[in-house]
């Protein structure tokens, strides 16, 4: 009893809260967003010093990148919490019916490397990373040129969760749940759908393959290109990032999976090849990936530092 009241609470204060921010202008929201990220900043110590700590220990690498524009740890984590917390006035202004003109503002750039991909009859997997807005990825593509359905984690609140199930299939996105979430792909391959799957989580040991990420080694999902070898469904890298005022996603042409004979070679090769997509996103937009999140956990620590 007091559970399911903790759940209409929690639903009702989400309404609340989207319904208040989806009246402010876009400029004010992000301002909004800006602030409400410096806030959190200051006070998420734990969320902060993952982020920091993460960054220092990537920075060597990201550093001996072509296109590295600089930037202390520090710095760069406060434009990621500021980042999250423009993603949190934008998701709440789509929520509370007000987020058309979002949509209508981001930019699509290499659909035709979407068509020619999708074009296979084959479906498609889109493969992204907790990037930019990347909600506003999914939900923006659904409107603007194809449905697609979209793996998550399924929400502890029922009546949350079936919130945002309509409002996300209201904009042309399905929901895949993790649970199960394998044979859901393969069934909607199958019916030549559009599948996105977000590839920057750790995983555990049984179900990933450590390859490099950003310097280190890091558990990698073997699920994108183990579904494409079974399925022939093309592999497609899709991110989205924030251009001044506006948001860009760009498609990438279709990932050519390993040749390797060997099953762990090539699933080696792939989880590498894969995470180069991210890497190459980082490198040019720090401040736009997900780095709360401990990305590296239960993984070994790099050659290099082993030595010292």
């Amino acid at each position: 009893m007091l559970k399911q009241l903790r759940w209409y609470l929690e639903t009702a204060f989400f309404l609340v809260i989207s319904f208040t921010i989806a009246l402010l202008p876009n400029s004010i929201a992000l301002s909004v967003g800006r602030w409400l990220g410096r806030t959190a900043f200051l006070f998420l110590g734990r969320r902060r010093r993952v982020a920091i700590t993460n960054l220092e220990a990537s920075l060597p690498f990201l550093e001996s990148q072509p296109g590295w524009q600089g930037g202390s740890a520090r710095d760069i984590a406060r434009g990621v919490f500021e980042n999250l917390g423009c993603c949190i006035v934008e998701v709440c202004k789509i929520y509370g019916g007000r987020g058309q003109e979002l949509i209508d503002n981001v930019e699509i750039r290499g659909t035709e490397n979407f068509d020619a991909a999708f074009a296979k009859g084959k479906g498609l997997i889109f493969i992204t990373a907790h990037s930019g807005n990347w909600e506003l990825l999914a939900l923006a593509f659904g409107v603007r040129k194809h449905d697609l359905s979209v793996v998550a984690r399924r929400q502890d609140n029922p009546y949350l969760n079936r919130m945002i199930e309509r409002i996300r299939k209201s904009y042309g996105n399905g929901l895949i749940y993790k649970d199960g979430a394998l044979r859901a792909m393969f069934s909607a391959l199958k019916k030549r759908e559009v599948v996105g799957l977000l590839i920057d989580q750790a995983v555990q040991s049984e179900w990933g393959i450590l390859a490099d990420f950003l310097g280190r080694p890091a558990w990698t999902m073997r699920m994108p290109s183990l579904i494409a070898r079974k399925s022939g469904a093309p592999l497609v890298p899709a991110f989205i990032h924030r251009e001044g005022s506006k948001s860009v996603i760009t498609l990438h042409p279709e990932y050519l999976l390993s040749t390797a004979e060997d099953p762990e070679v090539a699933a080696a090769e792939d989880a590498k090849g894969l995470n180069r997509y991210i890497e190459d996103y980082v490198v040019q937009h720090p401040e736009q990936w997900y780095w709360v999140h401990k990305r590296w956990k239960n993984a070994p620590p790099a050659a290099s530092s082993q030595t010292k």
